[in-house]
């Protein structure tokens, strides 16, 4: 089982890169790059990535809290074996609550960074 997840997650990246070699291969020189933060479309563009992050960071805090009040009251109710068990299953919850406030606090600090490249270049 173990061999075979590995297997298929190893072909997953191997796919994934090669997709992303060939679209790197489309990309323009520093040269061909005269565009502006004022071009058409960007601040739509714009608006609807900050709307999806929104969305997603409060989808995300709202299960995350909810599903803590599940295992939290759950925990309570348990008995002794109930508890152990619900003690192995709060790490994985802990790490992916975690993983979702960082991953939508570092993509807003990586938008803020190359939005300050683009306005001051």
């Amino acid at each position: 089982m173990k061999n075979k997840s590995l297997k298929i997650v190893m072909i997953l990246f191997t796919t994934l890169m090669l997709i992303f070699i060939s679209i790197s291969s489309l990309a323009l020189t520093p040269g061909e790059m005269n565009g502006s933060a004022n071009a058409t479309g960007v601040n739509s563009i714009t608006n609807v990535g900050n709307s999806i992050i929104g969305i997603l960071q409060v989808v995300g805090i709202v299960l995350s809290v909810v599903i803590l009040i599940v295992i939290g009251i759950k925990y309570m109710m348990g008995s002794a074996e109930e508890k152990a068990e619900y003690k192995k299953t709060m790490m994985p919850y802990i790490v992916g609550a975690a993983l979702i406030f960082a991953a939508s606090a570092f993509a807003q600090v990586i938008y803020q960074f190359f939005n300050g490249i683009t306005t001051s270049a």
